[in-house]
């Protein structure tokens, strides 16, 4: 069985977590900036003496598929490795993936990873 781990990170901390991730066997990765929120709703910034907010922070996403018994284990180390113990550091979470194909070899499964 195969899962999808994705999380939503600080830009900053993307080599740290890729870094991580690469020294514990994932081979591969997609990544995509995004912009969002959560608990805080943005934030107000400061610039030449005007204040305005930033409704949409922006984020990196990193989505890895994995073998759905190193599932827990990957979450850890991203989590680990995104912490800044500041409010906005991100989330991590698994989806079930039902079928996976490697367009070039026609591999299915988990010999697709």
């Amino acid at each position: 069985m195969l899962e999808m781990i994705t999380a939503i990170i600080k830009p900053h901390k993307l080599d740290d977590v890729k870094e991580a991730l690469l020294a514990n066997g994932v081979e591969g990765m997609t990544v995509t900036e995004v912009r969002g929120f959560g608990r805080q709703r943005g934030k107000t910034e400061n610039f030449r003496g005007s204040e305005y907010n930033i409704d949409f922070i922006p984020k990196m996403k990193i989505e890895i598929v994995v073998p759905a018994e190193n599932v827990d284990r990957l979450i850890a180390i991203i989590g680990e490795a995104a912490k800044t113990g500041k409010i906005g550091d991100g989330k991590v979470w698994s989806t079930g993936v039902g079928k996976l194909l490697r367009v070039r070899t026609g591999e299915m499964g988990n010999e697709a990873i």
